[in-house]
């Protein structure tokens, strides 16, 4: 099992860029596909983006493509959302989350799936 802290996050303007991080502990951490996601008030949580173990695959939600890469380094065991462009919809508390797979990644991958979650950092994009 891994373990997941977060950081990074804030208040920013529109258009702005942020960049989120998430430091996992234990020692197989390449052995879980890494993904993002985000929860508004009094929305559900959703997906935002998903790196596979290798990082040679992955995937976003259309609402961000083009504006957020996600990325990972194995040895260091950190993951990373760089958000770039950001509007004011993409205010939201973001999770960081782990899915022990070895599975390439083609497409959003449900909340309920992931086996570990950070504990959230808040992201505030004002006009």
């Amino acid at each position: 099992q891994v373990q997941l802290v977060q950081s990074g996050g804030g208040l920013v303007q529109a258009g702005g860029s942020l960049r989120l991080s998430c430091a996992a502990s234990g020692r197989t951490f390449s052995n879980y596909a890494m993904g993002w996601f985000r929860q508004a008030p009094g929305k559900e949580r959703e997906f935002v983006a998903a790196i596979s173990w290798s990082g040679t695959t992955s995937y976003y939600a259309d609402s961000v493509k083009g504006r957020f890469t996600i990325s990972r380094d194995n040895v260091q065991k950190w993951v990373s959302l760089q958000m770039n462009s950001l509007k004011n919809e993409d205010t939201a508390v973001y999770f960081c989350a782990a899915k022990q797979t070895l599975a390439r990644i083609a497409a959003a991958i449900p909340a309920y799936e992931f086996n570990a979650w950070g504990q959230g950092t808040q992201v505030t994009v004002s006009s």
